[in-house]
């Protein structure tokens, strides 16, 4: 095993430490918290949340921090969204520095999944849209809806909506607007494009200007790519299909009190923001148990790849879904549209899909441990639900709590840390870095059936 610490995959790493302690030094001063007192693990825990865009959080972020603060963790919120790589790299750019190759293709991978792109222009296009969606939906909340956001707060919750971070200066977070429709529909509008993935919203946008423009397509030749169609249809589906479980989870539960068009604005809401944002419009804890576990499912899938959306992302659930299709059919290969998945992507979706599973597993047993497990059961009933819930909105960088993130010991909260930043990085990346250590053998074994199931 030899240790190669500047190879590519380990670089985003080393960043985003470097952006966590930056920020948890900046947190932690009185500047950030005047009058009120912050440990260095609670000060640790909001840099890793912020820079991870997962929105959980510990003390309230509108009352505890004073503007400075809120400054700190809107910027480790934008850099985490947009992803440390894809700053660094452009600055390297704009300076006239030489991007290696494998820097190059490393971006590549992460961002586009093809390696014959313009780095410089893309990068170009990913920062100047971000920051054109993130300055239209500030202005969307300022001046098109009747919630009296100011300046600064509207700011705010644009970039947190659009990095899909869920951090709110309401500590009830958007409770008080569950049924405007403005509020809400920007808010989703933001948290939609900023889970779809840079590409997809390239690729999406340079059609809508050609259309606008006048261009016609090819003839023959299909509107979007692959990719994008995957993605844009998988979304589709996970949102709308959420909208209808939510509802009907809901609508005899605890929002019974509630009028038909508030409950299915408050369902379409759910099913958007428990995939990755973290903004909630009702009490989580307050849910039903169907609804949560739910919740559940599509937390851990979360957004789509090179997005500022954590989780497995929906391109491995849909590859997973075909394979499962495949076996029940028969088939030899797992279909997704107008492809069939090659091998070498099914078994990085796999691969995933156990790593994510094993990590979310061992989480939840040491929180079990640390946080009551010398308790009998009897004393602690419903805790599993709410441990396997915080689990996974950490790990899928989520945010969404049931109300018991800071009620955690030193332990727990250590834990979420660890989470939030490999679900941030995704499993697929550390794997790869930690693989990076290893030296492979050059000889192959025979193979061999064998009986399962």
């Amino acid at each position: 095993m030899r240790f190669k610490p500047l190879q590519p995959f380990w670089l985003p790493i080393y960043f985003f430490l470097a952006g966590i302690l930056l920020g948890t030094v900046l947190l932690h001063a009185d500047a950030a918290h005047p009058g009120a007192e912050l440990s260095w693990l609670d000060s640790l825990f909001t840099a890793t949340s912020a820079m991870c865009v997962t929105g959980l959080i510990v003390v309230d972020t509108g009352s505890v921090f004073s503007q400075y603060g809120q400054a700190v963790i809107l910027i480790l919120i934008q850099l985490g969204g947009l992803g440390v790589m894809t700053y660094t790299s452009l600055v390297m750019y704009l300076l006239g520095r030489h991007v290696s190759l494998a820097d190059r293709m490393a971006v590549s991978n992460t961002l586009l999944h093809d390696p014959g792109f313009s780095l410089k222009s893309f990068l170009l296009r990913i920062v100047l849209g971000a920051f054109g969606l993130e300055l239209a939906g500030a202005a969307c909340l300022y001046f098109l809806t009747d919630a009296n956001f100011s300046v600064w707060s509207a700011a705010f919750h644009s970039v947190s909506a659009f990095c899909n971070a869920g951090f709110a200066l309401q500590p009830d977070s958007l409770t008080q607007w569950q049924a405007d429709w403005s509020v809400n529909t920007v808010f989703m509008l933001l948290i939609i494009l900023g889970g779809l993935g840079f590409y997809v919203l390239h690729e999406v946008s340079s059609k809508a200007i050609g259309i606008l423009s006048g261009r016609k397509p090819r003839t023959g030749a299909y509107f979007f790519s692959w990719h994008t169609s995957v993605v844009l249809k998988t979304t589709a589906f996970l949102l709308l299909g959420g909208a209808v479980i939510f509802f009907l989870a809901e609508h005899n539960g605890g929002q019974n009190d509630l009028d038909i068009s508030t409950q299915m604005l408050v369902a379409f809401f759910n099913s958007v923001t428990c995939r990755t944002a973290g903004f909630n419009t009702v009490d989580i804890g307050g849910l039903t148990n169907v609804t949560l576990v739910f919740m559940l499912a599509f937390m851990f899938i979360g957004g789509s790849p090179g997005s500022c959306a954590g989780g497995i992302k929906t391109t491995t659930f849909r590859a997973i879904f075909a394979f499962i299709v495949s076996q029940v059919r028969g088939g030899s290969q797992a279909r997704i549209g107008r492809f069939a998945l090659d091998a070498a992507s099914l078994n990085r979706a796999l691969t995933l899909l156990i790593f994510a599973l094993a990590l979310v597993a061992g989480a939840v047993l040491l929180l079990e441990v640390s946080e009551g497990g010398d308790m009998p059961h009897s004393m602690v009933r419903g805790h599993f639900l709410d441990t396997l819930f915080e689990v996974v909105s950490a790990f899928g960088t989520v945010g969404l709590s049931t109300g018991i993130t800071d009620t955690l010991s030193s332990f727990g909260k250590g834990v979420l840390i660890v989470l939030m930043f490999v679900g941030r990085l995704g499993p697929v990346w550390m794997l790869a870095a930690l693989q990076s250590w290893q030296s492979f053998p050059k000889y192959r074994l025979p193979q061999d059936s064998l009986p399962l199931g």
